[in-house]
């Protein structure tokens, strides 16, 4: 998908000008919500967030239709990840369904020169980033460490450890700062991707501070799905999450983490904030998990069924196929040819993953050091006598 532009109409400085506020009205009826595409796919010329900002997209309608393509592609390859771990082909996996439409909004926000630091769950993300979705299988068929080049997409490796990358993702866009590397349309902008849980970790708060102390060109993109697996929200803050950036001397903005156009406004502006040297910012994208936390994961113990329904008449998939078919943008021969590219593409995915070759154990050792380790060689070669011990016995 082409990346239009999304015409926000603020200054470039970090406050605009106070506006009345102009939001759509949610299903929530929440006041604090950016929101360009209601539930019900109707449209809506504009919203203000909380500092008066106004965001807009204006995209083509082969822009829409792409923006639609991603959706049903990254969900069906998602599924496709989740029925090879329920089949024993992967040892976890961490779904995204729910969440498509903030990860794909934010991913096509991201300018090439743009860097990304994910969690474990940015399959979307990964996806608009053009890296092949075979990569994170590989990390969770436990065949490699994930096989991507950070550097040449600009999409760090999956981080394990809760808000851990918030600190790593501050520490490259400080170094971007200090490279003079900010400044203008072509200046570089970090994103750090973290879920509602991991915002009471030290690591998150850590990186806050550090972030706003050094004007670090930095947007925090907080995945709000209501549940640090089986915690709700309330055991998390007594305030919207948004908030908590005024505390570090930064703005925040809630957004419809269900409105892939909306998510794709608020990033951009605030990408292109932190690019022209306005520092860092917060975003809470406001969204709900579908499904399981992870495969391992039963949220039937924590969450009540009435509550699962209700989000998903908020589905963002849904949603922008109601938008495309009430403007006319698409009809059904369009909508067949997606169904049928996603179901062949993880058709092709499964195969791939089956087709894994097996790792040898002593390759754990190869990408340790750059340039190897005496202390290293003897663990491999007391790791491989021990193999070795085993060959025609009855182990």
């Amino acid at each position: 998908m082409a990346k239009g532009d999304p015409g926000v109409t603020t200054t470039r400085g970090r406050r605009a000008a106070p506006r009345a506020k102009r939001t759509a009205a949610t299903a929530g009826g929440d006041p604090e919500l950016v929101q360009l595409l209601t539930p019900a796919g109707e449209r809506v010329e504009s919203a203000f967030g909380p500092d008066g900002t106004e965001y807009r997209v204006d995209f083509t309608d082969e822009e829409y239709r792409g923006l639609y393509r991603d959706l049903v592609l990254v969900r069906k390859l998602d599924a496709e990840a989740t029925a090879l771990q329920r089949q024993g082909e992967l040892g976890l996996w961490a779904s995204l369904l729910g969440q498509e439409a903030a990860q794909v909004g934010s991913g096509r926000a991201l300018r090439s020169q743009d860097m990304a630091f994910p969690t474990y769950r940015e399959h979307g993300v990964l996806y608009c980033r053009g890296i092949d979705p075979i990569m994170p299988l590989g990390l969770f068929r436990g065949v490699d460490q994930g096989g991507w080049d950070p550097n040449e997409f600009k999409f760090n490796m999956y981080t394990i450890v809760i808000g851990a990358q918030t600190l790593h993702a501050t520490g490259y866009a400080m170094g971007v700062h200090m490279d003079g590397k900010t400044g203008g349309d072509d200046g570089e902008a970090v994103i750090a991707y973290f879920g509602d849980g991991a915002t009471s970790q030290g690591d998150v708060n850590e990186a806050f501070v550090w972030a706003s102390v050094f004007n670090a060109p930095l947007v925090f993109f907080c995945q709000n799905n209501q549940y640090a697996i089986s915690e709700p929200l309330e055991r998390q803050t007594r305030v919207p999450l948004y908030q908590r950036a005024r505390g570090f001397g930064f703005p925040g903005v809630r957004v419809d983490g269900n409105d892939v156009l909306a998510s794709y406004a608020v990033t951009r502006h605030a990408l292109d904030n932190a690019r022209h040297g306005q520092g860092p910012s917060l975003i809470e994208a406001y969204t709900y998990r579908m499904g399981a936390h992870t495969t391992s994961d039963d949220p039937t113990r924590y969450r009540i069924a009435s509550e699962v329904e209700a989000w998903q008449a908020k589905d963002p998939i849904a949603r922008m196929k109601a938008f495309l078919e009430k403007q006319k943008i698409a009809d059904g021969s369009f909508f067949a040819e997606v169904d049928e590219q996603a179901r062949a593409e993880s058709v092709h995915l499964r195969e791939r993953v089956l087709a894994m070759p097996d790792p040898e154990p002593v390759t754990m050792f190869d990408h340790v050091y750059p340039h190897g380790s005496p202390e290293l060689d003897e663990q491999r070669a007391q790791f491989s006598r021990y193999l070795e011990s085993f060959e025609g016995s009855a182990h």
